[in-house]
């Protein structure tokens, strides 16, 4: 059984990067209070109810460059990985400090897109499903870059309740990293990422679960946005149906949340940029009446879907495939049971 990547333990790599954030963290916090970098209460669109330093991204940041001095390949497709980050920290950190406009941010994400894709040469790879080849062409990396972006932006919205998008982010970065060990690619780059990821926001963790002291902000959502989505686009690589699947039924709730948020708001003839407090998470802490039982909630939800991505690479595919479908039907049913596309008429009596 081999545990190393490098010449280094599976388990020193996320232990170093834990240890990097939870220090980081503290200091990070003194910083966002210093240069104001602050979330204030508003009641209209946020939960919490005290001015709550943001910036945490950067902890995980510097301990993601700190797993990529020490145990990363210094390849041409990782120094565009850190490119990439670090054009997407200083829009997050400037967003943090001073709200930017959407598009601003938007072409923010592109640039560091197309840098991940066009320099590292990251794009959707042909491969065969059920029998039907499937081939990208000269489409393979502007569906790249639209994915990219699609994903930065369904971490950004997913992150709305303390310890969501850290807790979901190491969920994906592990069951990947798991993936990984068992079809015997712990030597990839996408295992890598997974191990110093996982560790960075582990660490983070410890001051962000309920109640937070500290939010990720936008360069934290985004920057985790950004490194799940060119995992998954490495994943594409192998060019089998198991490296399309799993990365994006991982990614389902996210996905599933921001769709729908884009539906609601067009529905209600707002801007589909615009903020609400009508996500997914939002719905389930109306049930709950607690921020840490919905976060969980959610941590479970995820975890099912982890669990089955991991079973779907050790058993029976069919069996897989049929559990795959059962938990994207109970989802979608809790999902139209709840308030997060359109207001139902037995929940307007509760109220």
């Amino acid at each position: 059984m081999n545990l190393f990547i490098n010449g280094y333990n599976i388990f020193l790599i996320v232990l170093i990067t834990f240890l990097s954030s939870v220090i980081l963290t503290p200091i990070v916090k003194k910083i966002a209070h210093h240069v104001n970098a602050v979330d204030k209460p508003d009641h209209k669109r946020k939960v919490h109810a005290t001015v709550m330093p943001r910036l945490g991204g950067l902890a995980i940041f510097f301990s993601f460059l700190v797993g990529y001095m020490l145990f990363a390949p210094k390849t041409t497709q990782m120094l565009s990985v850190l490119i990439a980050g670090f054009v997407i920290i200083i829009v997050g950190m400037i967003d943090d400090i001073h709200t930017l406009p959407p598009k601003y941010k938007l072409i923010g994400q592109i640039l560091a897109a197309c840098i991940v894709v066009f320099y590292g040469n990251v794009g959707f790879d042909d491969m065969k499903i059920f029998g039907v080849q499937f081939r990208f062409g000269i489409f393979s990396y502007p569906l790249a870059v639209f994915f990219i972006i699609s994903i930065i932006n369904a971490i950004n919205f997913a992150d709305g309740l303390d310890g969501l998008a850290a807790g979901t982010s190491t969920i994906y970065f592990f069951t990947i990293a798991i993936i990984g060990f068992i079809m015997n690619k712990l030597g990839g780059l996408d295992v890598i990422l997974c191990l110093i990821m996982a560790g960075a926001c582990l660490g983070f963790l410890i001051y962000n679960f309920a109640p937070a002291s500290i939010f990720m902000g936008d360069s934290g959502s985004m920057f985790l946005g950004l490194i799940i989505s060119i995992i998954a686009l490495l994943g594409f690589k192998t060019a089998t149906i198991t490296s399309l699947i799993i990365p994006i039924l991982l990614l389902f709730v996210p996905i599933i949340d921001t769709i729908l948020a884009m539906g609601r708001r067009v529905i209600s003839g707002r801007s589909i940029g615009s903020a609400d407090r009508e996500h997914l998470h939002h719905q389930l802490l109306k049930t709950t009446k607690s921020t840490s039982k919905s976060v969980l909630l959610m941590y479970a939800i995820n975890a099912l879907f982890a669990c089955v991505s991991i079973f779907y690479t050790l058993g029976d595919k069919k069996i897989s495939m049929i559990l795959y479908i059962v938990l994207l039907l109970l989802f979608l049913i809790l999902v139209f049971k709840t308030d997060i596309l359109f207001e139902h008429n037995y929940n307007k009596k509760k109220k």
